[in-house]
């Protein structure tokens, strides 16, 4: 593996948001370290829609 190819960019999804049936989506592009963290990706963001903070994870890119 490439220095280049260790980190790459990943979307990050609310999962409360998209359990309540609301419209609209919270959606978040970052970036992870593969080697680093190789399973999925739960940071704590802010959802302008439902205006708090809650849980986003990596979905399926």
């Amino acid at each position: 593996m490439s220095k280049k190819d260790i980190r790459i960019q990943v979307i990050i999804e609310c999962t409360e948001h998209k359990n309540s049936g609301l419209s609209g989506t919270s959606r978040y592009v970052t970036t992870k370290n593969k080697k680093n963290n190789p399973e999925r990706l739960k940071l704590k963001k802010f959802n302008s829609i439902l205006n708090r903070n809650t849980i986003h994870q990596e979905i399926k890119s």
